[in-house]
């Protein structure tokens, strides 16, 4: 273990020992880091935290505060942080609230920018990008591999799909479904994110089909419910995707379109 003499550390924080505090940084109680954790300069661990291994948290960063949630009375809600993560300069992630499911969750592989806000009970996946300063709103729900694009801002309780892009300076209040670019405030949809398919292994005929999905929910003068009903008759797996993200969306935000 390798901890700066500056560092503050509470007696009831829990840190691997090959993990690495740097100078001035606050750990709090109630905190877990485990092994290959780095923990840059003057950032701030609170609890209770529960952060996996080989995480890079640069300086500054505010992790685990409370939520900033009016409604918030010190009940002893939870964030959870998986694998492999980085996590930028002055980012802020905030514990959940116990009006909601009581964590917030990011997964394994993400790389968070610098200034991000991801706020109370937000679940984030696996593989995503958020650019510097994109902002989640508490209840949010991000999926595998989507792309945040700077500045982008989404709204409480909306959904962003797997694969899906949004460019600089987006405002999403409504769910913006798998493998869609959107941009704009508000956003609006601008075609699939096909280049970002073609880097994941996405076949030229699997973005065919995923485009003409596409179509189906956004070209052709069809309802909502008409176009889900449709992409819902597929068997391909891409298209069934899309499809069950809009069905659960109808009951929600509802999608962008």
């Amino acid at each position: 273990m390798s901890i700066h003499a500056t560092a503050v550390i509470d007696a009831k924080a829990e840190i691997a020992n090959d993990v690495t505090i740097s100078p001035y940084a606050v750990i709090g109680p109630d905190v877990k880091i485990d092994s290959g954790t780095w923990v840059g300069p003057h950032a701030v661990i609170e609890g209770p935290t529960t952060i996996g291994k080989d995480n890079k948290i640069f300086q500054f960063a505010s992790v685990g505060a409370e939520p900033q949630d009016k409604k918030y009375k010190g009940e002893p809600t939870t964030l959870t942080i998986g694998d492999r993560n980085v996590i930028r300069e002055s980012c802020t992630i905030n514990r959940g609230t116990a009006q909601d499911i009581g964590t917030t969750t990011i997964g394994s592989d993400n790389w968070i920018m610098a200034y991000v806000h991801i706020a109370h009970d937000c679940i984030v996946g696996n593989n995503t990008i958020f650019a510097n300063n994109a902002t989640l709103a508490g209840h949010v729900t991000i999926h595998d591999y989507a792309i945040l694009g700077g500045f982008t801002l989404v709204h409480q309780f909306c959904h962003v799909g797997e694969y899906a892009f949004t460019g600089m300076g987006t405002a999403l209040a409504k769910d913006l479904p798998p493998y869609v670019m959107a941009m704009g405030a508000p956003a609006i949809p601008r075609g699939i994110n096909s280049e970002g398919l073609k880097r994941h292994g996405f076949k030229d005929d699997e973005r065919k089909q995923i485009k003409d999905a596409y179509k189906t929910l956004y070209r052709n003068n069809r309802t909502l419910e008409e176009a889900v009903s449709l992409l819902s008759e597929s068997e391909n797996e891409y298209v069934k995707l899309l499809a069950d993200f809009c069905k659960r969306s109808q009951s929600g935000r509802r999608i962008i379109r």
